[in-house]
């Protein structure tokens, strides 16, 4: 279920935290902002998730519930591996109890801790999970991940981060800016990318490939 599930990549950097999922074509009559890969569990806490949307679902009530009872107890926002534990707490347990089956998801979990540092996490539907500097899951995820493994420097700013996120869901996603979503969390807050902004972003990455075209053209007729 999780190979089947559309891409989702997440990027650390310096300054912030960016989420950017492949999103499926909405139908004709259907109402686009029903369709949410990306969900809040709190104001500093965002998940993404590929795999069956009905699990996500039940999987971000829990958390935000999590999320709520620890503001309440402790009088403190939670970190990010706090709420990425126990949604891995809550896979595991589904694993070994009967008459229930696994959830069907894998998820990642970015935001940044009251210290104000960045973090992405990734949960399996086994009940692990690791702290990544950029990772993708979904369909196609290993091509996403060799791709960042390759192209993902260390102190990556925003910036850069929004366009790799981008470089990278290109590699599988064929329909531009309408079909990608992108979030960027801040110390300060969240926003969401519109598809201008999107587009704006793919034609800086055309043009830097087209003169990376250009400049191996030249090289191949200098040498020869």
């Amino acid at each position: 279920a999780v190979r089947k599930g559309t891409c989702a990549v997440g990027i650390c950097g310096t300054d912030a935290v960016v989420l950017g999922v492949e999103k499926k074509a909405a139908l004709k009559l259907q109402d686009s902002r029903t369709m949410r890969k990306i969900h809040q569990l709190d104001q500093h806490i965002f998940i993404a998730s590929a795999g069956l949307v009905a699990d996500a679902r039940v999987l971000v009530d829990m958390a935000r519930v999590e999320c709520q009872n620890h503001r309440l107890t402790i009088e403190d926002p939670p970190t990010v591996e706090f709420i990425t534990h126990y949604v891995a707490s809550i896979q595991q347990r589904y694993t070994q109890s009967g008459g229930r089956r696994p959830f069907g998801i894998s998820t990642l979990i970015v935001g940044f801790d009251p210290d104000g540092s960045p973090r992405l996490f990734q949960t399996d539907p086994s009940g692990i999970y690791y702290q990544w500097k950029a990772n993708s899951i979904g369909r196609n995820s290993q091509t996403v991940r060799e791709y960042l493994e390759k192209h993902y420097a260390e102190n990556i700013g925003e910036a850069d981060a929004v366009k790799l996120a981008v470089k990278s869901l290109l590699e599988v996603v064929q329909t531009g800016a309408k079909n990608i979503d992108i979030l960027v969390i801040t110390k300060d807050g969240s926003r969401t990318p519109n598809v201008d902004e999107i587009e704006g972003v793919i034609k800086v990455i055309e043009a830097e490939k087209a003169e990376e075209a250009e400049k191996k053209a030249a090289r191949r007729t200098t040498s020869s």
